[in-house]
This record gives structure tokens, C-alpha cells and sequence, in this order.
């Protein structure tokens, strides 16, 4: 039921309606948010990497129960924690760097029980474009202790294709799924 059409019933129930009010909008916190990469390293073990620099956007609407997310990835961030495995994720073989220096995630926030459960979105890579559904595992708002404005934060995952994304380099038949997790914080604008 919309917030708007809530409002309506409520009131005319004699119930108390609190005031209906714009989306709330939040800027990611790059020193918080770190989207994290797990792949097989032909079928011998898990690679795992994360994203240094990250930006973006999240608009929660709470009385609609809607909201928005828009994040954008510096791809010539990527750490494994590995030199050289860095300087390879950097080649035309992988995240193109030169070529794409940025990927984005763009999604609609879905909600359950009054707060967001998942996202479901696009992931643009390498300029090519895929729905990508994220589940959220967790999601808590609160005052920031030093900025005294909200700030929200989520752990959210989903898997995708690399080979969707022209990524197939590497492989030797094993599979090409890369797990991603997302570690997120916003703060209130």
C-alpha cells in the first residue's frame, strides 16, 4: 500500500498519522564501504579481493517503503592484498582500467518488514550491462556519534558472471561465478 493511500485509510480510521515526508537521501561513506570480490583460483582456492575507492548515492523512502541506490567503483582500486594479482586485475584481460576506470551498480531498494531486504539493480562492467539482484543480510540506521546525523549501514552479496561481462579469461572450464559483498555506510545529507 502506498504511504499516500496508508495516510488516507488511517485518517479516515481516526487513527494518529504521522507526517508524510520526502525520501530521506544519504552520500556513501568511502571510508566504510568496501565492495569485496571471491572467485576460484582454478578450482585450487578462493581469491578474494576489495574495492579501495568507492562513491555514490542512497535515497530510503520509509513511509513508501522505496528507496534507491547508485554506487560507483574506482576499478583501479582493487587489492588482493597480491602486487602482481593487482597489476593483472588492472590489464584488458580483466577490469580494463584504462579503458573503464569505473564500474557502477544502479538498483531499487525492496523492503520487508519496514526495512530494505535486497536491491535489485544493474551492474555496468566493462561497459556492458547486467541485472544484478543483491540480498541485504543486514541493515541498521543510527545517529553518527561525531556527525550527530543518521547514518545507515549494510552487509549485502550476490553472484554474478564474469563471463557475462567479457571476462572469461583464466577460467579452464572452471566456474566463472565471482561472489561479490558489499560492506556499506551512508550518512544523512
Amino acid at each position: 500500500m502506498s504511504a499516500l493511500r496508508w495516510a488516507l485509510v488511517a485518517a479516515f480510521a481516526g487513527l494518529t498519522v504521522p507526517a508524510l515526508g520526502a525520501p530521506d537521501h544519504y552520500t556513501i561513506d568511502p571510508n566504510h564501504t568496501y565492495p569485496s570480490l571471491e572467485f576460484s583460483h582454478r578450482g585450487l582456492s578462493i581469491w578474494r579481493g576489495k574495492f579501495n575507492r568507492t562513491s555514490g548515492t542512497v535515497t530510503i523512502d520509509r513511509p513508501a517503503q522505496a528507496g534507491t541506490a547508485e554506487i560507483q567503483v574506482d576499478t583501479s582500486s582493487i587489492d588482493f592484498g597480491h602486487d602482481k594479482m593487482n597489476a593483472i586485475a588492472q590489464t584488458a584481460d580483466w577490469f580494463n582500467v584504462e579503458t573503464f576506470p569505473a564500474m557502477t551498480y544502479k538498483g531499487t531498494l525492496k523492503f520487508q518488514n519496514h526495512a530494505p531486504s535486497s536491491v535489485e539493480g544493474e551492474l555496468t562492467l566493462l561497459g556492458v550491462t547486467r541485472p544484478l539482484q543483491l540480498k541485504i543480510n543486514s541493515f541498521k540506521c543510527m545517529e553518527h556519534p561525531v556527525f550527530k546525523r543518521e547514518v545507515c549501514g549494510a552487509d549485502a552479496e550476490g553472484d554474478l558472471n564474469r563471463a557475462d561481462f567479457g571476462m572469461g579469461q583464466y577460467t579452464d572450464g572452471n566456474v566463472e561465478k565471482i561472489h561479490l559483498r558489499i560492506q556499506v555506510e551512508a550518512i544523512k545529507d
